[in-house]
């Protein structure tokens, strides 16, 4: 396969391609949305439990 054919990838300052910076970006958003639908239902949890001990 000659190189013409592959596709070249851009680089940034760091050498890194410039799609890496945006799956992370993605991967961050992503785990943030899981963290809080966690974060909800452990609040939904406790409020749960406050309510059975009468708080």
């Amino acid at each position: 396969m000659s190189e013409e054919s592959v596709p070249q990838q851009g680089t940034g300052p760091t050498g890194q391609p410039k799609g890496l910076l945006q799956q992370m970006e993605e991967l961050m958003a992503s785990l943030n949305a899981d963290l809080s639908a966690l974060d909800a239902d452990l609040q939904s949890a406790g409020r749960g439990a406050d309510e059975a001990e009468g708080r």
